[in-house]
């Protein structure tokens, strides 16, 4: 039979074990118990339990528990912080690629926004790192990376500022020295702003290409750019853009100023298609900007549209006769053409009784309805394009592929028309939209995907 030995131990108000070697005989009695089983008693020494140091146990722990909270709500900071800064990150990585892709993308750089950009960047991956205690390769990468976009950024200035600015300020006196030595040799003088004092067009100046349309999509072809001809206070300094692949139009962009324009930052996109909610497309390209309202062919029913920026409502007038059969020479679609000048706003078209010649309407903008209409002798789809100046309007035709002319102008002030040969210099050869701007004098042209326009000298009165 197995004896089973069982201690029981009894101490005061706390307990502890003591080793086996310090039992002693005295503090140690046995006995048999009920079932013969050996009971041993232990008397152990009064040990006082260490409660000071649980106490310095806990707060160690509700300290570190504080210290780690803190910490995860930094990591938090910083997270989100670093996910608007890599944001930020990839908006300034097409920045840089723009940059470096060549001096045609870009009109004006900031670099000292982009320095102070990578400096923030900069700045966040050191936190990080030091508020995290990390080595981890993707810090390094990261500072690596950065500071090689800001060496590639003062690479660009130094080249920009030693070289580029240096032939643009060259470039420029030479072309003011040729103006003045042209000007001294012909008879003429430019009337002042909306001033029709003068003998109407004199020569066209060469072609300024700002660069590929805001979408910079070179397959984009057919579309529209330019000023308003007659903005409203504060607007002076606006352009509007459109274009696509086909002649369908759906929206206008407006921008705040040039430079907004060449960097691609509208400050407004007006749609003019939501599904079946709103249908108020156009056709065609030969679209303008006038008091903050776009004129254009209103693609159904076949008519001219106005669109009002300010309101974002819509509406149409069907022009009486007007045919969509007869089109610009260049391309489909242009059946209706608006242009505005220092009197007033017009459409040309032609009808089917006019046999497909060009017809001029003057527009009652009030009433948005035609005022007045001439006839002329050309036959429309002989036209590359026409716009209008000071009452005359002027029509162009094709010479070859570097070259446009200016062949016909109609005086709707004497209803007397002639030929003339004003030649110009074409960017390429395929263009769809072509204005003039009475508030500084310019042609505004899209030509195969590119803002092109041109200086306009005048003959004295």
């Amino acid at each position: 039979m197995h004896r089973i030995l069982v201690l029981l131990l009894i101490a005061g108000p706390a307990y502890a074990w003591l080793p086996v070697e310090e039992w002693g005989s005295g503090n140690v009695t046995g006995s048999l118990g009920e079932f013969g089983q050996c009971i041993c008693k232990v008397y152990l020494p009064d040990t006082s339990f260490p409660a000071d140091h649980v106490e310095s146990v806990q707060i160690s722990s509700n300290r570190l528990t504080a210290e780690v909270e803190l910490h995860i709500k930094k990591v938090l900071h910083f997270k989100g912080e670093l996910v608007i800064l890599l944001s930020e990150l990839s908006n300034l990585t097409s920045r840089v690629e723009m940059l470096e892709s060549g001096p045609d993308k870009y009109i004006k750089l900031d670099f000292e926004l982009l320095r102070v950009e990578l400096r923030q960047f900069e700045t966040l991956v050191t936190h990080l790192k030091a508020s995290l205690n990390s080595s981890l390769p993707i810090f390094d990468s990261l500072y690596t990376e950065i500071r090689n976009m800001s060496m590639t950024v003062d690479q660009l200035e130094s080249y920009d500022k030693s070289n580029l600015e240096v032939i643009r300020i060259e470039f420029v006196k030479l072309q003011r020295k040729l103006e003045k030595c042209q000007d001294e040799q012909e008879d003429f003088s430019n009337a002042a702003i909306g001033s029709c004092k003068h003998g109407g067009i004199l020569r066209v100046g060469k072609p300024v290409v700002s660069q590929l349309n805001a979408d910079l999509n070179s397959n984009f072809k057919f579309g529209g750019w330019g000023k308003d001809s007659e903005p409203l206070p504060g607007s002076e300094h606006m352009y509007f853009y459109y274009s696509y692949s086909d002649p369908l139009f759906s929206r206008i962009r407006v921008y705040a100023d040039y430079y907004r324009l060449i960097m691609r930052q509208p400050i407004r996109t007006h749609e003019l298609y939501i599904n079946s909610a709103k249908d108020w497309r156009g056709l065609g390209n030969n679209y303008i900007v006038r008091n903050n309202t776009l004129y254009y062919q209103f693609r159904s029913p076949f008519s001219m549209g106005k669109y009002d920026m300010n309101k974002q409502t819509a509406e149409y007038r069907v022009v009486p006769k007007a045919s969509n059969r007869f089109s610009y020479h260049y391309s489909d679609s242009q059946n209706l053409d608006f242009a505005a000048d220092e009197k007033g706003l017009y459409v040309t078209y032609a009808t089917e009784e006019s046999n497909g010649k060009l017809v001029l309407g003057k527009i009652n903008e009030a009433a948005f309805a035609l005022e007045d209409v001439w006839q002329t002798s050309i036959f429309k789809q002989s036209v590359t394009n026409a716009f209008m100046v000071c009452g005359i309007l002027y029509a162009t035709r094709s010479v070859d592929v570097q070259t446009e002319e200016i062949f016909y102008a109609y005086d709707t002030n004497k209803r007397q028309e002639s030929y003339i040969s004003i030649k110009f210099e074409k960017f390429q050869d395929f263009y769809v939209s072509l204005d003039y701007n009475p508030r500084d004098q310019k042609l505004y042209m899209f030509n195969n995907g590119y803002y092109v326009s041109y200086s306009v000298k005048f003959k004295t009165a």
